[in-house]
């Protein structure tokens, strides 16, 4: 087992390595044009998938069962998918500058996952279930195909950017990249104090007078009892979450002022001219055709095989678990992005926007949802 271990350890980390080292060839091919800066580029990113294939296969043979049970493996396995989309959409439509968006984003779910534990622990009775497989498996697919959506819509929708005046889109992007960047530095802060910080235990009474112990692994900032923290809030919100959020998102600001100050420029400036490469039209299309493979594939696993587990695990198909009704709302939300594309004739940069917030919606369903909103889902 500790081989294993050893062995998913050291792929994984090889594999990172690999795709940041992939982000230069990939912008020195897109700003020069050099067709070999590309396939350095692309045998880079081949390599790194097969690593993380074999990181996936190794922790398998670690743990017993399929490594998708925790935010962990869960937010690495959707790495790893969104790698392999990102391969299969440039194999198809020959876009490999594509890369240079894509790989950011599955570097930062690498790095998000890391900051949760990667202990191998048994399975909790109602995950012990191969339908667990089908349907995480099956979610992290699709989420990641969905999330190639995402990335051709950024491209697109930076494109048509006019840099020279401050506008709604442009506020909105640079308001997406900002978000992306309070990632970045959960990423950082939550890994500085996972070395520096010693966790501390704090008890309170609950609304029902029952003493309950909190873990916090970062400063204490906010809490639910009045004489810990700056800030004390009802005992009906989890303060220990909180204070992560207030953490990151006070972090994540600071790393974007500093970013502007540093480059003298907003984040979308940065990036417009990296992407040229690729006719607004085609990106249009690798959008919508990732949209017509991600949504059905989401359909299965996020409804149909969720169900099924469900019933085995809990006895019910359905039961408005907070993590249900979000999937059943990023479902919603593709079948009204589809639907306005093909009825009314929604494209460009309508439906980019659209992809751009059913991203956000995946995202808020994977990580929020899971971390902070109480329910059957809480422990993954």
């Amino acid at each position: 087992m500790e081989s294993y271990l050893w062995l998913s350890r050291t792929a994984l980390l090889l594999a990172f390595v690999l795709l940041l080292l992939a982000i230069i060839p990939f912008g020195l091919a897109i700003k020069s044009k050099k067709h070999r800066s590309a396939q350095i580029a692309l045998i880079l990113t081949g390599l790194a998938f097969s690593l993380q294939l074999i990181y996936f296969i190794a922790r398998w043979k670690a743990v017993g069962h399929a490594p998708v049970s925790n935010m962990y493996e869960f937010m690495t396995f959707f790495s790893i998918m969104l790698i392999g989309a990102f391969l299969l959409m440039s194999t198809l439509y020959k876009q490999w500058s594509i890369g240079f968006f894509a790989i950011p984003i599955a570097l930062l779910l690498l790095g998000y996952g890391s900051v949760f534990s990667s202990e191998a622990k048994p399975l909790v009775p109602s995950l012990q279930s191969h339908w667990l497989a089908v349907h995480v498996i099956t979610v992290a697919a699709s989420s990641a195909i969905l999330s190639v959506s995402f990335v051709t819509s950024m491209m697109y929708l930076l494109q048509r950017l006019d840099v020279t005046k401050r506008t709604h889109s442009t506020k909105s992007m640079e308001f997406v990249l900002w978000n992306l960047v309070v990632v970045c530095g959960f990423v950082l802060i939550s890994s500085y104090f996972h070395l520096t910080f010693s966790p501390k235990t704090i008890a309170f009474t609950a609304q029902d007078g029952i003493t309950v112990k909190a873990i916090y692994t970062m400063p204490i900032l906010v809490a639910n009892d009045a004489d810990v923290g700056f800030l004390a809030i009802p005992t009906s919100i989890d303060a220990r979450k909180l204070n992560t959020i207030v953490w990151s998102y006070g972090v994540g600001t600071l790393l974007y002022i500093v970013l502007r100050l540093v480059l003298r420029k907003p984040l979308y400036a940065l990036l417009k001219p990296f992407t040229f490469s690729i006719q607004p039209k085609l990106l249009d299309e690798i959008s919508y055709r990732a949209i017509l493979i991600g949504y059905p594939l989401f359909s299965l696993g996020g409804l149909f095989f969720a169900m099924i587990w469900a019933q085995i695990a809990w006895g019910r198909y359905w039961g408005w678990d907070p993590k249900e009704v979000w999937a059943l709302i990023t479902w919603l939300f593709y079948a009204a992005l589809l639907h306005l594309r093909l009825s009314k004739g929604w494209e460009g940069e309508r439906t980019a926007w659209l992809a751009i917030i059913g991203f956000g919606i995946i995202l808020f369903n994977q990580i929020f949802v899971n971390l902070v909103i109480a329910g059957l889902h809480s422990y993954a």
